[in-house]
């Protein structure tokens, strides 16, 4: 079985493609008491979108597919 880790990881590789024909990525960084910290590259620093992808998109997907996540959060 999957840990939170590897699940968090496999879901990101597969939103990556979309931020990826914008400019942009993500990169994980790390998973601790219950908040994913992301870091976001390229196109998606200082966008105006970012808060909506990092809460409407990726936030709202991991909160579903993945037990034991409460939120996301970018580190700079």
């Amino acid at each position: 079985m999957e840990n939170v880790e590897t699940k968090i990881k496999n879901i990101l590789n597969r939103i990556r493609p979309y931020l990826q024909n914008d400019g942009g990525d993500a990169e994980f960084v790390k998973f601790e008491d219950g908040i994913v910290y992301i870091r976001m590259l390229g196109a998606c620093i200082g966008c105006g979108s970012l808060d909506s992808t990092l809460k409407d998109g990726i936030e709202a997907i991991l909160l579903e597919e993945v037990e034991g996540v409460i939120g996301v959060e970018n580190v700079e």
